[in-house]
């Protein structure tokens, strides 16, 4: 299993760091600079890490045998590479994070176009992906808890199987991740996640 930390800023090689001080969150400057940081994530993760993870460790090199789940930022990450690599994990959770825009903005999950169309069939995407996982703790901030709960609807209304975790009393922080991990980990790779 790959678990992605909050922070995980990439850049490629030779690629100067942006500029981005007195920039608004969510400005054209800041989101085309986020945009580059998680596809040269997304290229660390399936083109580099999990080749070496695979040639160096005694590994189960199929999908069915690979999870990927992160917090905070790391679980919006998680949410990209996986969805765009369906043929490399079959087990995705997001602890305090998902879905980006879907989260902390007020785009709303169309499962026939968001994430390049995985969610537009819900029996074939049930096939696939084994656990879909989404934690978020009760007294998140409003955004991110909000988000994430109109994200649980929308994948109910659209049919998408998951689990939806609320840790009670807890915010954007370790006893919430925590509990996320008690949760989602022993549904790795049993027939809990099914």
């Amino acid at each position: 299993m790959i678990v992605v930390m909050a922070n995980g800023y990439a850049r490629r090689a030779g690629v100067p760091v942006p500029n981005l001080a007195g920039k608004a969150f969510g400005s054209p400057e800041m989101m085309k600079a986020m945009q580059e940081m998680a596809a040269a994530f997304e290229d660390d993760v399936t083109q580099a890490l999990i080749p070496f993870i695979d040639s160096h460790f005694r590994t189960l090199t199929d999908r069915d045998h690979r999870a990927m789940a992160g917090l905070s930022m790391g679980g919006m990450q998680t949410f990209q590479v996986t969805f765009d690599h369906l043929e490399l994990f079959s087990y995705i959770g997001g602890f305090s994070g998902a879905a980006g825009p879907m989260v902390l903005g007020n785009e709303k999950l169309d499962p026939k176009t968001s994430f390049h169309g995985v969610l537009a069939d819900p029996a074939a995407f049930a096939k696939r992906v084994h656990l879909l996982w989404i934690g978020v703790g009760t007294d998140e901030p409003g955004r991110m808890k909000a988000g994430l709960e109109q994200l649980h609807t929308s994948l109910d209304e659209a049919h998408i199987k998951h689990v939806f975790y609320e840790s009670p009393g807890t915010s954007h922080e370790w006893q919430t991740w925590r509990r996320d991990l008690n949760d989602f980990a022993p549904r790795l790779f049993s027939p809990l996640a099914q």
